[in-house]
C-alpha cells in the first residue's frame, strides 16, 4: 500500500474538478465492489475513512463496524450525516447498498464543498433527506417493518423530489444522474457497486479488469474464538505470509493526475 498523506475529510474544502471526482469516486466503488463480493458491508463510509495521496490514489479505511451482509444489523452505525435512510428508519435488515448511499453523500459534498444532509439528530437527518428525495408513496411505505416509521412517513405531506441539476448546478448531467441513482430512497432501486461502476460518468477512467471481486467470502469465524496471545500471533503471522496482493495496473488515462 502506498503512503497516504491525508484523508478526504481534511481536503474537503478544496475545489474538486470533475475528473478528480470521477477518479476518486470510481476508486471508492471499486473497493466496495470487492468488499461486497466478499459478503461484507463497511457500514461507516465517510470522508475521514477514505485515505488519499498526492497521486489521487484512494484507500478505504476503518473496518471496525464492517459486518457480513447476512448478519443481523442494527441501525446505530455510520456517522449520521452519511447514513442511509433505511438505517435511520430502523429496518431490521439492510443490504450492501447502505454503502452506496454513503458514497452518494460523499460525492455530493465533493461537488459543493458542503455536507448534503447535516441533520442535528436522527429525526432532523431523515427530514433533510426527504426534502431532497421527496416523501415516498405507499409502495415504499409497505416495505417498512417498523410501525412507528410507517406512521411517521404516512403523516407527512407529499412533496416532490428535488431537481438534482438545480441542487448541483456545476455538475454534469451524467454526474447528477449517477447521484440520483445512488441517493435512491428505495433500497431495491438503488444502484449496487457493480451497477454504479458501469455508469457512463466513469467512462473516462473505467477499466473493467481492475474491478475485481473477492475469490471467496470473508471468513470471520476467528472473531468468535477465545485464543491466547500466542495463538493470535500465529494466526496473524500466517495471514501475513499467505497474503497475496492483487496485481494492479495503473490506468494510463489517469497518468499524471495530482490531487492539488
Amino acid at each position: 500500500m502506498p503512503f497516504m498523506q491525508t484523508d478526504l475529510q481534511k481536503i474537503m474544502g478544496m475545489e474538486f474538478s470533475e475528473d478528480k471526482i470521477q477518479y476518486l469516486v470510481y476508486q471508492m466503488l471499486k473497493g466496495l465492489k470487492y468488499i461486497h463480493s466478499a459478503g461484507v458491508v463497511h457500514r461507516d463510509l465517510k470522508p475521514g475513512n477514505l485515505a488519499v495521496n498526492e497521486d489521487c490514489e484512494l484507500k478505504i479505511l476503518d473496518f471496525g463496524l464492517a459486518r457480513h451482509a447476512d448478519a443481523e444489523m442494527t441501525g446505530y452505525v455510520v456517522t449520521r450525516w452519511y447514513r442511509a435512510p433505511e438505517v435511520i428508519l430502523s429496518w431490521m435488515h439492510y443490504n450492501q447498498t447502505v454503502d452506496i448511499w454513503s458514497v452518494g453523500c460523499i460525492m455530493a459534498e465533493m461537488l459543493t464543498g458542503k455536507t448534503l444532509f447535516k441533520g442535528k439528530d436522527y429525526l432532523d437527518q431523515l427530514s433533510q433527506i426527504l426534502k431532497v428525495t421527496g416523501v415516498p408513496g405507499a409502495e415504499f411505505v409497505q416495505k417498512l417493518n417498523d410501525k412507528a416509521a410507517k406512521s411517521y412517513i404516512q403523516s407527512l405531506p407529499q412533496s416532490p423530489k428535488k431537481d438534482f441539476s438545480q441542487l448541483f448546478p456545476r455538475a454534469s448531467p451524467q454526474a447528477t444522474d449517477l447521484l440520483e441513482k445512488m441517493l435512491e430512497l428505495d433500497v431495491d432501486k438503488r444502484l449496487t457497486a457493480s451497477q454504479a461502476l458501469a455508469h457512463p460518468f466513469f467512462e473516462p477512467f473505467r477499466d473493467p479488469e481492475e474491478e475485481t471481486e473477492a475469490p471467496q467470502p470473508f471468513d470471520d469465524s476467528l472473531e468468535h474464538e477465545k485464543l491466547t496471545v500466542d495463538e493470535w500471533k500465529q494466526h496473524i503471522y500466517k495471514e501475513i505470509v499467505n497474503f497475496s496482493p492483487i496485481a494492479r495496473k495503473d490506468s494510463r488515462r489517469r497518468c499524471g493526475m495530482k490531487l492539488q
